[in-house]
């Protein structure tokens, strides 16, 4: 669904809805669900309900209905305290001044909101101490990395770690074969051939005396 953002130039939405309260969306040409249109309502997704055969537009009343089926559902998010005393503001003197009041306040709470969780996630950067557990994480893995280097058992034991990600070394099938190892290999050869040399000559004494 190409979705309308608030402010969009395209204009919002248009949702009829018709006497079986089916809900049937122009912008898509199909017929969706009252949960749907709370989950636009969540994307902030910019819509108005217009009854199918008057025209008339009952946003407010579908809207309501959400709230209503929200709070029904268990997704209590209204407290009883607040429903009485909103009740109480119809018929009240102040009631034409509680929707900008109500509205302004909401804006409000949203724009704080957003700060917030900027905030929070933001924190351990910003904060010294966060900063501080970073660089000490920081040198105690190096201090870790530099003791397996040096100690005659860093194989073994950076192997035995490798899962905790403190050996981030791998061996490479394109690696060169270490220098001891090659050293080692010739002198296995050197020694094969010298016994092999010996042997020969051995056989040659031997076929002498015969």
């Amino acid at each position: 669904m190409a979705k309308t953002k608030k402010g969009d130039p395209d204009g919002p939405i248009t949702i009829k809805k018709y006497a079986n309260r089916r809900l049937y969306n122009t912008q898509t040409s199909n017929y969706i669900t009252l949960d749907f249109l709370a989950e636009m309502t969540r994307d902030d997704v910019d819509f108005v309900v217009v009854d199918a055969k008057t025209g008339d537009d009952i946003t407010h009343n579908v809207l309501t209905q959400i709230i209503v089926d929200e709070e029904s559902s268990g997704q209590n998010m209204l407290p009883v305290n607040f429903l009485r005393q909103l009740i109480s503001m119809y018929g009240n003197s102040m009631q034409s001044l509680m929707p900008s009041y109500l509205e302004a306040s909401m804006d409000n709470f949203r724009k704080n909101q957003k700060q917030f969780q900027e905030a929070v996630e933001g924190a351990l950067n910003k904060n010294p101490l966060g900063q501080m557990a970073v660089k000490n994480q920081k040198q105690f893995q190096e201090a870790i990395e530099n003791a397996l280097k040096s100690s005659p058992l860093g194989n073994v034991v950076e192997k035995a770690l490798n899962p905790l990600g403190l050996g981030d070394k791998t061996a490479s099938n394109d690696e060169e074969p270490e220098p001891e190892e090659e050293e080692i290999s010739a002198k296995d050869i050197e020694i094969m051939e010298l016994k092999q040399q010996l042997a020969d000559i051995q056989s040659k004494i031997d076929n002498l005396d015969d």
